[in-house]
């Protein structure tokens, strides 16, 4: 069997933030929106429904963790989660921070124009900032 890997579109587009039980997790490089995207760590599952219910249970977890964890700390209108894989197959659930005023509002992400990547730092410290309050809980 081969071993685990993100789908190399995922790791151009991404910087990695943690690996948190089944899941690893990213943040894409966009800073036009806080944007999470949770990456189940098995081999050749394209869809929900090819994770085992154990899986299945354990990322809903997680994404209302990632998702409770990313509204208190933006402090954003509305998280959007989301599992589309039409662009990469792999199954992966992006975590989406929204505000009414962000560039695409109401519309959805996906189009939206050429990403914005983080400047030097912004990145690291927007992580940091997450695992601190992913980890306090607070």
């Amino acid at each position: 069997m081969r071993p685990f890997a993100i789908d190399p579109t995922l790791e151009k587009d991404t910087i990695p933030v943690a690996e948190i039980g089944l899941c690893r997790l990213l943040l894409m490089n966009d800073s036009r929106f806080p944007w999470l995207i949770l990456v189940p760590q098995r081999v050749g599952v394209t869809e929900l429904h090819d994770l085992s219910p154990l899986d299945q249970t354990m990322l809903t977890f997680e994404t209302v963790t990632v998702s409770d964890n990313l509204k208190r700390l933006t402090g954003c209108h509305k998280i959007n989660v989301a599992a589309l894989g039409n662009q990469v197959a792999q199954l992966h659930m992006h975590v989406i921070a929204r505000f009414t005023g962000d560039v695409t509002w109401p519309n959805p992400v996906w189009g939206s124009g050429t990403a914005v990547p983080y400047e030097t730092g912004a990145a690291e410290q927007f992580i940091a900032d997450f695992k601190a309050g992913f980890q306090d809980g607070s």
